[in-house]
C-alpha cells in the first residue's frame, strides 16, 4: 500500500486528530524517504532525519497535500519548523476544510 492509499483510507472526519495525523504522516514520510522504521515524533527536523533535504521536502509537502486534501502556501511551509508544527498545521487545515463544509 502507498503512502496515498493509506491515508485514503481514512476519512477527513478521522483524519482530523492528530493520532491519525501522525499515522498518516509517517506512511508518506517512509514512502517517500524510502524509510519504513522510520519513527516520526514532534521535535523530529529535517536535519535528524537522512535525506530530508529541500526537493525532499518540497515532495513531502506536495504527498501531503494530495493524501490529506489540503493546500498550504509558501509562508506557511516556510514558518515550519519541526514534524510537530506540521501535524498542527494539518489539523488546523482539516478542521478549517470540515467548518466550511458545514455552511
Amino acid at each position: 500500500m502507498t503512502s496515498e492509499q493509506s491515508i485514503n483510507s481514512f476519512p477527513n472526519q478521522a483524519a482530523g486528530t492528530a493520532p491519525e495525523v501522525y499515522k498518516g504522516l509517517t506512511a508518506i514520510f517512509q514512502d517517500i524517504l524510502d524509510d519504513p522504521g522510520l519513527t516520526l515524533r514532534p521535535e523530529l527536523t529535517a536535519s535528524d532525519v537522512y535525506g530530508w533535504d529541500s526537493l525532499t521536502h518540497v515532495r513531502l509537502v506536495l504527498a501531503v497535500e494530495k493524501a490529506f486534501q489540503v493546500n498550504f502556501s509558501a509562508s506557511e511551509v516556510a514558518r515550519l519548523k519541526n514534524v510537530g508544527e506540521f501535524v498542527d498545521l494539518i489539523i488546523s487545515k482539516l478542521h478549517s476544510h470540515s467548518q466550511r463544509g458545514r455552511g
